[in-house]
C-alpha cells in the first residue's frame, strides 16, 4: 500500500514503498497540439465542453499569463525539452518548413525570405527527460514528437519508451485506427487516437507502478489532437452542430487578416468533437492515476505547444478576444492554457498572473522533485515553485523569435514581454509595435509613438538578446514584386474567404456527411 508523506519544511512529497524507500514524485506532462487559450470551457469558451480538463485546472494552479515559447510546434516543443528560447537552441520554425529561396515555391510573393532553421534537436542538450532519467525516473512518451527524426528520436533524448512519436507533425493515418504510424501498432479498428494514447499512458502507469519498480516515472502524454486533420465521430459532430445551432449561427465567420482570412467565431463542429475527444482522454488518464493510487503523489502539467489555429491549416477556432492565432506573435498565437497540479505543494483552485513560459517547466519540475537544477542547460527558464506558496520570482523579460512566414497568418517577427508591456518587431517594415496588455489584451492599439522611451528600451533589450545568441534573421527577397503580392492577396480575399464561409456552412449543415464512414470511426457499419 502506497503512503503519502508530506515534508512540510520543503513543501514536497515522496512515496513510501513497501521496501521503505522514499522516492521523488511521479510526473505526468500533458501537452496538447494547437490548443488555443480559449478552447476550454474553463478558460471561457461557450462552445467547447471540456469537463475533465476543467477539473484538472481546478486541482492546482492556473497561470493566466502562460505562454508557449513559439507560435508553432517544433520550436515550442524543443523549448520545453531544453529550457531554452528558440533564439538560443536554433529551432525557430516547424521541422520541414521551407526556408530561404525554397519559400518562393509557395507563390506567396512575400517581401522577405525566411531564415534558415535547424531540423533536429541537438545531442548537445541535456533534455528534461534525460535529467529525470539520470535521477532514476522511468521515462515514457506517448504521442507527438516532431523535433527530429533518425538520430534525434525520443529514445535519443532520454525516453525509455516511445509509443507513436516520430518526425511527423500530423497523425499518420488520421485520428481513427487503422493508423499508419510506424511507432504504434494498430489494435482496434475505429479507435480514436487521443483515447489510444491515453490508454497507452495508463498501461504504462500499471506496468511501471513505483510499487513494482521502486522508481518514480516521468510520462509525457503528447496528443496529436487538436491538430488537423479535423476528424471526429458522427455523435460528436452532431452534438456540436446542434450546439452551434442552439447558440445561434453567425452569418459570417471570418475576417481578412494580413495574409489569410482569420476565424472570428467558435462554431466548427468537427473541431468541437476533436477537442472533446481529447478531453475524454484526459479524464481517462486522471481516473487511471486515481484508481492506481497514484493521484496524490503525481505532479501533473497541462499546456499547449502554441495558440489555436484561427488562420491557415484547418481554420479551426477563434482565439478572440486574443488577436490572431497559431503562427503569429500576437497573443492568440502564443498564450496558452497552463496548469500545474501537485497535492501537498499547490493549493487547489489557486492562480497566478505572473507571465510564465514553456522554458520554465524544466527547472520547475526538477525543483519540485528536489533534484539539482541545471542552470547552464535551462538557461532561459526559472523555477515557478516560489509562486506555489505565494512568494514571487524575479521579474524578467520573455522572448520570442520567429523569423519566418507561417502557414497561417504570421509574419517574420520577434517579440519581448516584460511586465504589462509587449513589443513586437516586424522584419518587413523594420518597425516596432508596442502594446500594454493590461489595458489592451486585444493588441488593437499600437502605442509605440506615445511611449518612445519604453519602445526603445524594449527594442534594445530584444536585439541584445537576439545578437547574444547569434540568432538568424530573414533577408529581403531580391526578386520581390509588390504588384504580384497585391494580386495574390486580392485573390485570397476574394476567393479564399468565400470558400471558407461555404465550407463552414457545409460543416454546420444537418445533412453533412464526409462520406467515408466518418473517417473510419464506425467500422461495424
Amino acid at each position: 500500500m502506497v503512503g503519502i508523506v508530506l515534508l512540510t519544511g520543503c513543501m514536497s512529497f515522496v512515496i513510501s514503498c513497501d521496501r521503505n524507500e522514499e522516492l521523488p514524485p511521479n510526473i505526468l506532462f500533458i501537452l496538447v497540439d494547437d490548443l488555443g487559450y480559449y478552447d476550454l470551457s474553463h478558460t471561457g469558451s461557450k462552445f467547447y465542453q471540456t469537463p475533465n480538463t476543467d477539473r484538472l485546472a481546478q486541482m492546482g494552479m492556473e497561470f493566466t499569463n502562460g505562454y508557449a515559447s513559439s507560435p508553432v510546434c517544433s520550436p515550442a516543443r524543443a523549448s520545453i525539452m531544453t529550457g531554452q528560447f528558440p533564439s538560443r537552441h536554433g529551432i525557430t520554425d516547424w521541422i520541414g518548413a521551407r526556408t530561404g529561396e525554397e519559400w518562393r515555391r509557395h507563390n506567396r510573393h512575400t517581401r522577405m525570405l525566411p531564415a534558415s532553421n535547424i531540423e533536429y534537436l541537438s545531442q548537445e542538450h541535456t533534455t528534461l527527460a534525460e535529467a529525470l532519467q539520470s535521477a532514476g525516473y522511468t521515462t515514457f512518451l506517448s504521442g507527438k514528437w516532431h523535433i527530429g527524426g533518425e538520430g534525434s528520436m525520443p529514445e535519443d533524448h532520454g525516453f525509455d519508451i516511445n509509443v507513436g512519436g516520430g518526425s511527423f507533425g500530423s497523425p499518420p493515418g488520421g485520428f481513427f485506427d487503422p493508423f499508419t504510424n510506424p511507432f504504434m501498432e494498430n489494435r482496434n479498428p475505429g479507435e480514436q487516437l487521443s483515447f489510444r494514447l491515453a490508454d497507452e499512458t495508463v498501461s504504462f502507469f500499471e506496468e511501471y507502478h513505483p510499487q513494482k519498480t521502486g522508481k518514480p516515472f516521468f510520462a509525457k502524454l503528447s496528443f496529436y489532437a487538436v491538430h488537423s486533420p479535423l476528424q471526429t465521430s458522427f455523435e460528436r459532430w452532431k452534438k456540436y452542430r446542434d450546439r452551434a445551432d442552439s447558440l445561434g449561427i453567425a452569418e459570417y465567420g471570418f475576417d481578412m487578416g494580413q495574409y489569410l482570412p482569420v476565424r472570428t467565431v467558435q462554431d466548427n463542429p468537427l473541431y468541437g468533437g476533436l477537442v472533446e475527444d481529447m478531453d475524454v482522454a484526459v479524464g481517462h488518464v486522471l481516473d487511471g492515476l486515481r484508481e492506481l493510487g497514484l493521484d496524490q503523489n503525481t505532479i501533473i502539467v497541462f499546456t499547449s505547444d502554441h495558440g489555436g489555429v484561427s488562420s491557415g491549416d484547418a481554420f479551426a477556432t477563434s482565439n478572440l478576444p486574443l488577436r490572431s492565432g497559431k503562427g503569429s506573435l500576437f497573443e492568440g498565437g502564443i498564450r496558452v492554457p497552463f496548469f500545474i497540479k501537485a497535492p501537498g505543494m499547490i493549493p487547489p483552485g489557486s492562480s497566478s498572473e505572473e507571465p510564465v513560459t514553456g522554458t520554465d517547466l524544466f527547472p520547475t519540475l526538477l525543483d519540485m522533485a528536489d533534484l539539482p537544477l541545471l542552470p547552464d542547460q535551462h538557461i532561459d527558464g526559472v523555477s515557478l515553485k516560489p509562486l506555489f506558496s505565494g512568494s514571487s520570482i524575479e521579474k524578467r523579460p520573455l522572448f520570442w523569435h520567429y523569423p519566418h512566414y507561417s502557414n497561417q497568418d504570421g509574419r517574420p517577427s520577434s517579440a519581448v514581454r516584460k511586465g504589462d508591456w509587449k513589443l513586437i518587431y516586424d522584419y518587413e517594415t523594420e518597425e516596432p509595435e508596442l502594446y500594454n496588455l493590461w489595458a489592451d489584451i486585444m493588441e488593437s492599439r499600437n502605442v509605440a509613438e506615445q511611449f518612445p522611451d519604453k519602445t526603445e528600451s524594449l527594442k534594445r533589450m530584444l536585439m541584445e538578446h537576439l545578437n547574444e545568441n547569434d540568432a538568424l534573421f530573414p533577408q529581403p527577397d531580391p526578386a520581390y514584386n509588390p504588384q504580384a503580392e497585391r494580386r495574390h492577396l486580392q485573390r485570397v480575399k476574394e476567393n479564399r474567404m468565400a470558400n471558407l464561409e461555404q465550407r463552414r456552412m457545409l460543416f454546420l449543415s444537418p445533412d453533412f456527411d464526409p462520406e467515408n464512414n466518418w473517417w473510419g470511426s464506425r467500422p461495424e457499419q
